[in-house]
């Protein structure tokens, strides 16, 4: 570790891996029930799937996948470039050590910190592009599942069983969409590292919050829930 980094630089970077894991392990794989807006969206995209069986035309659901696959293609391009953007910093870090160093609001770091900053940036940058570009081949999968599915008149025991595995296949595409997602935020909060370590910590903390209002907290997750109860409903009287 370079000279300069304090007890404080590690406990900021600590707290800030252990937030996104927790979280990651929480929202992605504990969580039972419908609790939050991924778990409502699982339940959702079954019935989607058991709708499409019942479909003779199909062009709405492959347009409805085709968008999400343009979103991870958009996400994995604008991660490129953002990683470029982070390798080329490089051949100018000692000018970019210099103007952080005459920055009124930042801590003063040693070169060999600042790197370190950076390479932690480009880190996160490389995980959303790993996941992105993984949420996209799934898709890909979920592709050849949708036309590999029969036409109607399907029977109901084998058209819950098609359903459930290509909503399961679509979860699964969602869940790395979502983790390239998340590497965003917390790239965000990362920035915060370079004001200074105790910044670190406020900005993982307040990012940590942004995202379980929005998953457990929002009106949006009060809209999803509503609907997915009706669907319950629905399939409780059927």
């Amino acid at each position: 570790m370079p000279s300069d980094a304090t007890p404080l630089d590690l406990i900021a970077f600590v707290w800030f891996l252990g937030a996104w894991t927790a979280f990651t392990l929480v929202q992605d794989y504990l969580l039972t029930g419908r609790v939050a807006v991924n778990q409502h969206l699982t339940l959702i995209r079954s019935a989607w799937m058991e709708r499409m069986l019942e479909r003779d035309n199909r062009i709405m659901d492959s347009q409805l996948v085709g968008h999400t696959m343009n979103s991870c293609t958009f996400f994995a391009s604008t991660t490129m470039l953002v990683l470029a953007g982070l390798v080329g910093s490089f051949g100018a870090i000692e000018r970019v050590h210099e103007i952080m160093g005459g920055l009124s609001f930042t801590v003063r770091t040693s070169r060999e910190l600042l790197e370190i900053k950076v390479l932690v940036l480009m880190g996160i940058f490389v995980f959303g592009f790993f996941k992105f570009t993984w949420a996209l081949r799934q898709y890909n999968y979920c592709c050849a599942l949708i036309g590999s599915a029969p036409l109607p008149p399907v029977p109901e025991a084998e058209r819950k069983a098609m359903a459930g595995n290509i909503a399961a296949a679509m979860t699964l595409a969602v869940k790395a969409f979502n983790g390239g997602l998340r590497a965003y935020y917390f790239a965000l909060a990362a920035l915060a590292w370079f004001i200074h370590p105790g910044v670190l910590i406020a900005a993982t903390a307040f990012v940590l919050a942004v995202l379980i209002r929005r998953q457990a907290f929002s009106r949006t997750e009060r809209v999803i829930s509503a609907q997915a109860d009706a669907l319950e409903r629905g399939v409780t009287k059927q």
